[in-house]
């Protein structure tokens, strides 16, 4: 592919959520836009923005043509481009959805410090400066509060409101706009929104996510002149030149062996001498820093959220089924909640990364069908309630949504709760107990032993092809896994009554492992009964009967186990705890369906493989080092689930 096909991949497909189809409806029948509607109906300007250190941010101001009344201003700052540049050249739709474009408001898209139009240097994730000295001490929130007072003074027929909003990357800027907010920021809303690149993305739990290895080069390639604007991409995704990813991974072995795709792209592709590279080049950073150091503690924003401000009024969006931003939704919704005395929300839904913002009709993730127009419900009824009232109504707490708008997974259904989790929530133990029962009462410490095979690790799904991040494994089902030796399986009886999962859940395992290094996977998945209708869109060689639906799913690499900033190994064929935090759920199990855990040490290519012997930094490691392991979980192991009566 040429590096215009790259750039065309990643900002249209991979991180645009807003291509309108040119039919006259989409598949829920709902009548589309033309795709001059934004030409026809508002006027765009493109400016260069000071910031108070004097660099300029190239920001581009889409202005309804109609200037009989004044119009709140919604802002997205994004690393990925507020193309198309050129006062003749419009997006085919802008704002958060067609509604609030339709109904008029003041659109601004902005490039970040260093990328693309805009000057500076670029950092990813750029660290927040909690006590700022001088005009040279500069941070995304700095730079949303000059834009910000630049557009309210600037701008014609603004209202003096503003609100922000972002997908992704583009959601932690929207959260970064509450730290240290300018007054006239209003409303906010992160979604899908990156909290923390140890835990988002790029490392779960310290496991590094080879799965998005692909996407390395996207947010670390300097720019090739430095810190000058550039209109066209300057970086290209490491071409594999197959679509087996899990084969290729293995033949490549050790992650060592991969410095050779940015080594070319360095001297060859951008002609820049790979001294001047080493500090920003993302790669290196994930190499040399493999634990939770001062480097990743720094960039993380989740800790800074007490300084959000109390008056800009949050919505925070998130897809339960997001394999790219989970925790960063759910930790920033829980920490403005614990700090913030102002208005916070949180909307969760059936939707993989991003899928709340497409009009696409039937709701599916993977091969599972959760329902008709859940996004279009959540533009309409949710999103643009939420910014109408906090920007052109009056602003008070009250605006008609609960403290949780959360869609029910297993019952298809949205709930509304004034609180989440929601109260009446209890902690309720099940313990993984022999002849694979997953039980309410602990019977024994007795030992299960499987085999890890670093020549034969478990895959991730059974769909494995060359994509640029996975999505569709995350309600894949789970029959291929619960058939290997190599994964352990627990499940209950048949649910004689519905069993609501909400909140988080705690997965507690006793192991050992001959070794002294281990990951360990944990899954929880709602086995279907076998008169389950099929839907239309599954794949081929998949029926709905007995399917084994993933709702949730996580990794600890073993050596974080007591801490992520200090590594420590096992010790071999010792019995140890080892504590797997799972993100939140909202899945009812229903009568007639089984609840099940599974337990493996290997998940590939999603995560990196573990060596299973001990080293400082796994980004080192050599073949020699790779060795296949027995582990033992022991039937003390249990996982705490919160439980709604």
């Amino acid at each position: 592919m040429s590096k215009f096909d790259y750039r065309y991949f990643i900002v249209l497909v991979c991180f645009s959520f807003f291509v309108v189809s040119c039919s006259k409806t989409n598949k829920a029948g709902e009548v589309e836009i033309s795709e001059t509607y934004v030409s026809d109906n508002y006027t765009k300007k493109e400016v260069d923005i000071k910031m108070r250190d004097g660099i300029t941010l190239h920001t581009t101001v889409y202005s309804p043509k109609d200037t009989s009344k004044e119009y709140p201003i919604l802002m997205q700052r994004t690393p990925y481009s507020s193309r198309p540049y050129g006062e003749g050249e419009f997006k085919t739709q802008i704002g958060p959805n067609i509604h609030l474009m339709q109904e008029g408001n003041i659109i601004v898209y902005q490039d970040v410090r260093g990328r693309w139009l805009s000057e500076g240097h670029y950092e990813n994730m750029r660290a927040y400066i909690p006590n700022k000295t001088s005009d040279s001490d500069v941070d995304e929130s700095t730079d949303t509060y000059d834009t910000i007072d630049w557009l309210v003074n600037n701008v014609e027929n603004n209202n003096g409101n503003v609100g922000v909003w972002g997908i992704s990357y583009p959601g932690y800027y929207a959260t970064y706009a509450t730290i240290d907010a300018h007054p006239a920021l209003k409303a906010s809303s992160p979604q899908a929104c990156i909290g923390d690149f140890f835990f988002d993305d790029f490392h779960h739990n310290g496991a590094y996510l080879l799965s998005y290895f692909r996407a390395t080069s996207l947010f670390g390639t300097p720019r090739p002149n430095g810190d000058q604007p550039i209109d066209t991409a300057w970086y290209s995704l490491p071409d594999l030149q197959t679509e087996d990813q899990y084969q290729f991974f293995l033949d490549k072995g050790p992650l060592k062996n991969l410095n050779s795709f940015f080594e070319y792209d360095l001297k060859d592709k951008m002609s820049i001498a790979p001294d001047g590279m080493t500090d920003d080049y993302f790669w290196n950073e994930l190499k040399e820093h493999p634990n939770y150091d001062e480097l990743w503690q720094s960039r993380g924003l989740i800790q800074h959220l007490d300084k959000s401000k109390s008056h800009v009024a949050t919505m925070i969006v998130g897809g339960w089924f997001d394999a790219e931003d989970l925790y960063g939704p759910l930790e920033t919704y829980k920490n403005i909640e614990k700090h913030s005395d102002g208005y916070n929300t949180m909307v969760f839904g059936p939707w993989d990364h991003g899928r709340w913002a497409r009009r696409n009709g039937r709701s599916l993730v993977g091969n599972y069908y959760f329902g008709d127009s859940i996004s279009e419900f959540f533009q309409e009824k949710i999103e643009t309630k939420f910014f109408n009232h906090f920007l052109k109504g009056d602003g008070d707490a009250n605006s008609g949504l609960p403290e949780a708008y959360v869609y029910d997974s297993g019952r298809k259904e949205w709930k509304e709760y004034d609180a989440w989790p929601p109260k009446g929530t209890t902690k309720q133990e099940l313990f993984l107990s022999e002849n694979q029962e997953l039980t309410t009462e602990l019977k024994g410490s007795d030992a299960i032993e499987f085999v890890s095979d670093v020549k034969k690790p478990v895959p991730y799904s059974e769909d494995i092809k060359s994509v640029f991040t996975p999505r569709k494994y995350m309600t894949d089902d789970q029959r291929f896994a619960a058939r290997r030796s190599d994964v352990l399986v627990f499940e209950t009886e048949v649910m004689e009554e519905d069993f609501t999962l909400a909140g988080d859940i705690l997965a507690k395992l006793k192991v050992a492992t001959t070794g002294d290094a281990a990951d360990w996977i944990v899954k929880i998945i709602d086995v279907h009964p076998a008169n389950v209708e099929t839907n239309e869109e599954m794949q081929d060689h998949l029926k709905m009967s007995n399917y084994h639906l993933m709702v949730r799913s996580e990794v600890l690499r073993g050596r974080f186990r007591n801490s992520f900033s200090n590594p420590e190994p096992f010790v071999p064929n010792e019995k140890t705890e080892v504590n797997i935090k799972m993100q939140d759920v909202f899945h009812t199990i229903k009568k007639g369906h089984k609840l099940q855990v599974q337990v493996q040490s290997t998940w590939f290519p999603l995560i990196d493989l573990n060596p299973q012997t001990y080293v400082d930094n796994i980004f080192k490691a050599d073949e020699t080092n790779f060795k296949t392991q027995t582990h033992t979980v022991f039937t003390d192991s249990s996982v705490e689930f919160s439980v709604l009566r």
